[in-house]
């Protein structure tokens, strides 16, 4: 069978909206209310193999999980002025409990720097404390004006995951950055999703940041995704809401904090980054299902039918009783043609055909979703051969998207060149000096969004493309989500 890309890459807004609604993951725009969506069971189970894998990455790592209330009142929300006002004109406020207006009007939470401050204020007294690193996941509400996108752009965003840490110094909290760095690294690693890290310029850092650390990566229409982000907040919401512990020498102080988070985006990354006209690929890694048993029914001998059915069931009882999870299709409706057809949607990364032939010999024929390509193999080689398989799809997988990722971004040093290469998408690296004032004149030229600067030093040949004094670096710049 031939793999094409057309569809995936050239109409991929009508591809992922179909493949989230036949595909079974996520119900978009039918709910009555504007800019949320509903996970099916089955997008469900891919959410919560993604959601257990960064919990046991956290945990393992010292976080503990807590769970803060959705309400926050405007007056604690107010204290971080600078907070509030970057989220002022998403909030969603709440200002009636059944008929009675409410003495305190609350919002519902946008994130919770502010909220687990309060608490944290609360909770921690000392040094001896720290440091100390709370997570939770949740829902967070946003008033997106622009146009809502399931997945990537909504008002409720309900998979939530926010770190939240408190430290004695400046310098620890730039170690736990530094950390939360690397678990993001593996967890996108272990989910074979590429991505670009680069520090936020000044003027797009998140709000009451000092630091804005963030990880992008490519769809297949060309534009970019941030997927998660790592924030050195100092202390600045220590300060606004008088949060001290005491330090070692007896003195007190504002402690400094963190905090870092990622989204339902990674559902849709995995979803969109290795599809093609058939529907999506889902990492092995993750996959809800990783194999499906297809039987083949003979064409004129009902009882080589009925042996092939049962055939069938003792191959799948084999992979789940290894492990690996597995669905056998025996709907008796269906042609083996019509099945292929719905679990390709699915994205399930290995099919099991099991056929007439198979039955005489003792064996199954396995074909890879991302290839096509399929192999017979022994029955009694089956669970070995299966493992074998989703690694190296896996490790292929990875390897695609990541080229993907790489031969998408150029260098450029005339902005007007820049932003006529990012009409046709990708990422483009710019020389620049280091200058605000530059950088925002490069955002304005090429009408695209900077996504930052390599946190390793780039040696630089090339002036700055908007001053022409020396370029300290490159700036990236691409459309985006």
């Amino acid at each position: 069978m031939k793999v094409t890309r057309e569809k995936w890459s050239k109409n991929f807004s009508e591809w992922f909206d179909r493949v989230l609604a036949e595909g079974e993951f996520y119900d978009y725009g039918r709910y009555p209310v504007k800019g949320v969506g509903v996970w099916m069971p089955y997008g469900f189970r891919l959410r919560q193999n993604v959601v257990s894998l960064i919990r046991r990455m956290l945990d393992s790592t010292g976080h503990e999980e807590i769970l803060l209330p959705l309400l926050i009142p405007q007056e604690l929300l107010s204290r971080e002025t600078q907070h509030i006002k970057g989220f002022e004109s998403e909030v969603f406020w709440v200002t009636k409990g059944g008929s009675q207006e409410l003495d305190v009007k609350v919002s519902l939470r946008p994130t919770s720097e502010v909220a687990i401050t309060y608490m944290e204020s609360l909770w921690l007294n000392s040094y001896k404390q720290l440091p100390k690193k709370y997570y939770q996941i949740v829902s967070v509400f946003r008033y997106e004006t622009k146009a809502t996108r399931p997945m990537i752009r909504l008002r409720e965003i309900t998979t939530f995951k926010e770190a939240h840490t408190v430290h004695e110094t400046y310098e620890d909290a730039q170690k736990q950055v530094e950390e939360a760095i690397s678990i993001y690294s593996k967890f996108f690693d272990e989910l074979g999703i590429p991505y670009l890290l680069s520090e936020r310029p000044e003027w797009d850092r998140f709000a009451g940041a000092l630091h804005t650390y963030a990880f992008d990566t490519l769809m297949p229409d060309g534009k970019v995704i941030q997927i998660g982000t790592a924030h050195h907040l100092g202390q600045n919401f220590t300060k606004a809401l008088d949060f001290k512990v005491q330090r070692r020498d007896g003195s007190l102080c504002h402690p400094h904090q963190t905090s870092y988070g990622i989204s339902d985006r990674v559902v849709a990354v995995i979803i969109s980054m290795n599809g093609d006209d058939h529907g999506p690929i889902i990492s092995p890694k993750v996959a809800p299902i990783k194999v499906v048993v297809v039987p083949i029914p003979s064409k004129d001998d009902e009882e080589v039918t009925k042996r092939v059915f049962e055939y069938s069931k003792k191959v799948g009882d084999m992979l789940r009783e290894s492990g690996i999870e597995s669905v056998v299709d025996l709907d008796p409706e269906k042609t083996p043609g019509e099945k292929y057809y719905v679990w390709e949607l699915k994205g399930v990364p290995l099919r099991a055909e099991v056929g007439p032939k198979e039955l005489e010999k003792n064996s199954i024929f396995l074909k890879r979703r991302d290839t096509f390509q399929g192999k017979s193999v022994p029955l009694e080689d089956v669970i070995e051969a299966v493992k074998e398989t989703l690694n190296s799809m896996f490790l292929d997988l990875r390897k695609n998207a990541e080229s993907f990722l790489l031969n998408n971004v150029k260098y450029e040093k005339d902005p007007d060149k820049a932003k006529s290469l990012l009409s046709s998408g990708g990422i483009i690296e710019i020389p620049w000096c280091g200058d605000n004032t530059c950088g925002m004149k490069l955002e304005e030229i090429t009408d695209a969004r900077v996504l930052g600067y390599p946190l390793q030093d780039r040696k630089v040949n090339d002036p700055c493309a908007i001053c022409g004094k020396p370029a300290k670096t490159v700036l990236r710049v691409a459309k985006t989500y």
